[in-house]
């Protein structure tokens, strides 16, 4: 019984190192991902404008919620006017210009829903930010376990020349065999250059999106991690209609311009000024009078402001009536191509499930029939070319698994995008 618990803890601890090292590279490579994204997220100078965009939108709100600046009036009597209790040097007024009641408020209003929508404008900016980095840095992957199958190849197509060296010397079979695998090996050397200059745009690409020098080698997966997606597809076009931020910034908008025609129409509205004036009296010297040179003081001043030409302010409300209606038409056309992306984006995804699957299928049996190939050529019972063709098969089935696992994963992306996560 002993001997057996012993065996099967020896079991238990030798399938728990092969999951940790089975699954620790794809967990390391999901960290510095996230990492990644947090780098682009502080550096990113595009994404520090639209942030430095919503901060200017706020402050709107208190510029326009603030009453009209008072104004100072200051006059001198080039003539003195002679009073009972002395000449008139110099008057002052200060008066200040009240709109109608809720003006201030309703403008305060429309800047806040312009605030909030250009807030939205900078979530759609991180959202995609964040999209970005992960299919480029999925696409780098690709190129990297491109790069890795090619070589793998190239070393197995030295040992295809050497067998077929062998067996040409051994007079089993033509020195064409050989001139086939150098032509092969030709054909994957420059696939492999290919490979190696399409990382250059490509890794250009991502340090742009981070603003930051890369690291010298960037963590790979031996097999890249599949995102999952949680929701069917009824349950992500309802978080698209709720969460989108292009949505939403058109929503807070149309309300912004809802506010305006409220803008307008008490903007027709009278206002009223308010005010204090101040005259500056000399004493008389000739008589004594009480209050002899007292200033006057007069309070208060009302004046009341009455919009008469109202054509202005009927084309104001037209104006923010007509944008509001625009904002809807654009909101709905929006929801519809967001809807249409979603539907490709679920076709994309189970098409690339299902490569993901068949491909995975045909290079495990296109390896097995290249073992039994190798075996039977060297035991010179199948033709050389039927090898080569093979091999070739091999690397196609092993390409387009890697190419569908990104696909599935940059799909997952955009989905996530769509939805404002």
């Amino acid at each position: 019984m002993k001997n057996n618990r012993r065996n099967s803890t020896s079991t238990i601890s030798l399938l728990s190192a092969i999951f940790f090292l089975f699954f620790s590279g794809s967990l390391l490579a999901q960290v510095q991902l996230d990492e990644y994204m947090q780098v682009a997220g502080e550096n990113n100078p595009e994404l520090k404008a639209a942030f430095n965009d919503y901060m200017a939108a706020m402050e709107q709100v208190p510029q326009v919620g603030a009453l009209p600046d008072p104004t100072v009036a200051f006059g001198i009597f080039l003539e003195p006017v002679e009073t009972r209790l002395g000449a008139q040097r110099f008057n002052t007024s200060v008066s200040q210009m009240f709109p109608w009641f809720g003006t201030l408020s309703s403008k305060k209003d429309v800047a806040t829903q312009m605030a909030k929508a250009q807030y939205e404008e900078f979530v759609d900016t991180k959202l995609n930010l964040y999209k970005d980095v992960g299919i480029t840095y999925d696409e780098l992957y690709y190129l990297d376990k491109a790069i890795k199958i090619t070589k793998e190849n190239l070393d197995l197509l030295a040992s295809f020349k050497e067998m077929a060296r062998v067996n040409f010397e051994g007079g089993r079979t033509g020195f064409v065999n050989v001139l086939r695998v150098e032509m092969e090996e030709q054909e994957l050397k420059d696939h492999l250059l290919l490979l190696e200059d399409r990382k250059l745009p490509l890794k250009a690409n991502f340090a742009q999106l981070l603003n930051t020098d890369l690291p010298q080698d960037i963590a790979f997966p031996d097999s890249l991690w599949r995102e999952e997606l949680f929701y069917d597809k009824e349950a992500v076009l309802d978080s698209v209609r709720q969460n989108s931020p292009r949505l939403k910034k058109l929503a807070y908008q149309r309300n912004a311009f809802e506010n305006q025609e409220e803008v307008a129409r008490k903007m027709g509205l009278p206002s009223f000024n308010l005010g204090v004036n101040y005259i500056n009296i000399s004493p008389r010297t000739d008589m004594d009078l009480p209050d002899n040179g007292k200033d006057a003081l007069v309070f208060p001043q009302v004046g009341v402001s009455i919009p008469l030409y109202r054509g202005k302010y009927k084309a104001m409300r037209r104006e923010a009536n007509l944008k509001k209606e625009a904002v809807e038409f654009r909101k709905e056309n929006t929801e519809n191509q967001l809807t249409t992306q979603v539907e490709m984006m679920f076709q994309e995804y189970q098409d690339a499930l299902r490569r993901i699957k068949l491909n995975r299928n045909l290079a495990d049996i296109s390896e097995r029939s290249l073992d039994l190939l190798q075996t039977e050529f060297s035991n010179g019972e199948q033709d050389f070319e039927e090898l080569l063709r093979m091999e070739r098969k091999v690397l196609n089935y092993r390409l387009e698994e890697a190419k569908a696992r990104v696909d599935l994963n940059n799909t997952v992306y955009n989905i996530n995008y769509l939805m404002g996560e």
